[in-house]
């Protein structure tokens, strides 16, 4: 009976570490999915007390070093270049990506070239529109995901209004 309560009680505490751990990497601005999983494949540490220390450990912030004279000249940053798109980038992207649920209207998703299922979409500005195709919105989901840019989500919801337009 003794054994089984010890076993329960190292049992609980090692959920209870594996969660701090998941928690603690879930708040780190660092790559947490590679934490998380190559936490999931070591065994569970012993106590609280070392995941937290291991972890206070790994991610200390470098010291914010202010300048020391008000004097310097500080350079502008450059805006970042906007993305150059091929002429067919929205086209490619609505093939390989969008096709799926805009042509058979799948979740509700308007249908490519199909005016009346567009037209509550076509009350809201291009920027909202932008905006939900990238960011998801209801039940679509985000799109600007896996190597694919903001900039070619764009390019595709223009190339879906074209035919509505």
């Amino acid at each position: 009976m003794i054994d089984i309560q010890q076993h329960i009680k190292r049992l609980s505490l090692s959920v209870i570490s594996l969660s701090v751990l998941l928690v603690l990497s879930a708040c780190s601005g660092d790559n947490a999915t590679t934490e998380a999983s190559t936490a999931a494949n070591e065994p569970a540490a012993t106590s609280v007390e070392e995941i937290v220390a291991t972890k206070s450990e790994a991610t200390v912030p470098e010291p914010i070093v202010e300048p020391e004279s008000t004097d310097m000249v500080v350079e502008e940053e450059t805006a970042a270049e906007p993305e150059m798109l091929a002429a067919d980038a929205g086209a490619k992207l609505y093939e390989s990506n969008c096709k799926v649920c805009h042509t058979a209207g799948l979740l509700n998703a308007p249908k490519y070239g199909d005016t009346a299922s567009w037209a509550t979409r076509l009350t809201k500005d291009k920027e909202t529109l932008y905006m939900h195709s990238a960011k998801g919105f209801n039940k679509m989901p985000a799109q600007a995901v896996d190597g694919v840019s903001e900039a070619q989500v764009k390019a595709a919801v223009d190339y879906m209004l074209a035919s509505v337009s």
